[in-house]
């Protein structure tokens, strides 16, 4: 069994039937934050690899698998400590990365106990008996969390207007794998043709944040990818032509990276 995990976390539609404030929205508001067809693009070449992923069916509104169920504010959650505006864009989103409004009345808390038992815990208990099932055979484990971002950045980022690479891998500022995973993964994008930047404009996130533990073994990377190279950003529409020319720079890049996996220490 291979050491390389890829989880996909946001590429997600479904919406539990509970999810009421979402389901009027027009397509280009309720896809604006969805990292939309991610899994379509590494999916075939993962399969192909026999490189173990997980994702998720879920849309990102309803349940952020990159947060925590403690990223709640007073407006995403009843009775929430922290204030409203906190966590906008947190584990229950508030508004999207253009500001506009999700939810116009927080949760029950007895509904986020709901959306965190239906989405949260599953997904997250997925990852972590594969972790347990790559540990059998393997010292170490390298996971990529794989993600989509708008190709400039908005006034919620922290590069509002500016044009972004085609790829960002972050480490949590180093902390969340060992260097030389770090150093693969930018050369495996970049050997396939990606322009990429490093740790600019994401850092990372809970998964990020969570499973890297280096100390531990455990590496691990966010790899977002811009998303005018495959989709209408507006429309949020598939490109299909450009979108194959992007699935075989992705089946590269992990293919390069497995070539070279384990990593030995400089």
């Amino acid at each position: 069994m291979s050491n390389l995990i890829v989880t996909i976390l946001h590429s997600g539609e479904n919406i539990p039937p509970e999810a009421t404030w979402l389901k009027t929205l027009p397509e280009e508001i309720l896809m604006c934050d969805v990292d939309r067809f991610v899994d379509r693009l590494y999916v075939p070449s993962l399969e192909k690899l026999g490189i173990t992923f997980v994702k998720t069916d879920w849309h990102r509104y309803v349940v952020d698998l990159n947060r925590i169920p403690e990223d709640v504010d007073a407006a995403s959650v009843e009775g929430s400590s922290h204030p409203a505006g906190l966590h906008s864009r947190g584990y229950h989103w508030c508004v999207t990365t253009y500001d506009h409004l999700l939810m116009k009345a927080p949760l029950s808390k007895s509904l986020h106990q709901k959306f965190t038992d239906l989405i949260y815990t599953p997904f997250h208990q997925q990852i972590q008996n594969q972790y347990q099932q790559i540990l059998k055979n393997n010292a170490e484990i390298f996971h990529i969390d794989a993600h989509s971002m708008p190709s400039v950045g908005t006034k919620m980022h922290r590069d509002p207007g500016q044009r972004r690479a085609d790829i960002v891998v972050s480490d949590c500022s180093g902390k969340s794998c060992k260097p030389e995973f770090k150093d693969l993964v930018i050369a495996a994008y970049c050997t396939a043709g990606f322009k990429v930047a490093y740790n600019w404009p994401y850092l990372g996130g809970r998964v990020t944040e969570q499973y890297g533990r280096p100390a531990m073994g455990h590496h691990a990377l966010q790899v977002e990818l811009v998303r005018d190279l495959y989709m209408d950003e507006k429309t949020k529409q598939f490109k299909a032509d450009e979108a194959l020319k992007v699935q075989k720079k992705i089946s590269l890049a992990l293919s390069y990276i497995q070539a070279h996996l384990p990593l030995k220490n400089k």
